[in-house]
């Protein structure tokens, strides 16, 4: 249909007033370059700053922009599934608001989708998608967390994806509703969460390398990294207790 959205981005926000408007411009330059009809969805997740003020203000010149202005803060996994299931999008893309991952590598993905696949995913290790890289390597405590915590996602739900937080997404509409109506994580093990019960829905997961520019800013903090594994053993004990009700769907 010519009217039908076919992209969907959505950047969760929590005080972001410093670089939200930097990341919706790169957004829109490459949207704008494109043949087909877009959007880019907005979700403040409870910001306190001027991030909702500074979007409302975008939708001046940016036509395609949408705000959802949450008064509460209710973690990352809350609002990127508020978002993806608001979204119009016949593919629906979640990117994070540092821009860290930028849009135009979305062109990787693009193909994937036109073959038939349901999840695309990018990852900054070159041991899932060749070429991989990152432009600053993570400091050594997250580097080692990282590692000891991938182990760990693997064995206990998504075995074959070495980096499962690489904040750029995205779904086909059907896969999108169908994971994220059963999604429950509000926070950062959202990703492992989504991962998984596509795996288990029986979604083939494809991967395409990206370039992932640290921002020395990221509110990522060590409590969040514990958390995580936290969340991780909770996706477990749901999905081996089938607390996602996914016997049924099958």
């Amino acid at each position: 249909m010519e009217n039908q959205i076919y992209l969907s981005v959505i950047i969760p926000a929590y005080n972001e007033q410093d670089r939200i408007t930097k990341t919706i411009l790169s957004v829109d330059q490459y949207l704008k370059k494109q043949s087909f009809k877009s959007e880019i969805l907005v979700v403040s997740d409870g910001s306190k700053d001027k991030t909702a003020e500074i979007i409302e203000g975008l939708k001046n010149t940016i036509n395609n922009l949408r705000l959802i202005d949450n008064k509460i803060n209710h973690g990352k996994g809350w609002v990127v599934r508020q978002g993806m299931l608001e979204a119009q999008g016949e593919i629906r893309l979640f990117m994070d608001a540092d821009n860290a991952t930028t849009l135009d590598h979305f062109d990787r993905m693009k193909s994937y989708f036109e073959s038939g696949a349901e999840v695309v995913i990018g990852s900054r290790d070159s041991k899932d998608a060749k070429g991989a890289k990152q432009a600053v390597p993570q400091p050594w405590h997250k580097r080692l967390l990282g590692n000891l915590g991938n182990i760990l996602i693997q064995i206990f739900a998504v075995w074959g994806i070495w980096d499962t937080q690489c904040g750029f997404k995205a779904f086909s509409a059907k896969a999108a509703k169908e994971i994220f109506s059963l999604a429950k994580i509000d926070r950062w093990g959202f990703d492992i969460e989504a991962l998984a019960l596509a795996k288990k829905i029986g979604y083939k997961i494809k991967t395409i390398p990206v370039y992932w520019i640290n921002d020395p800013n990221s509110k990522v903090s060590l409590k969040a990294y514990l958390m995580t594994f936290k969340e991780l053993f909770q996706i477990w004990w749901w999905l081996l207790t089938d607390k996602y009700n996914l016997k049924k769907k099958n």
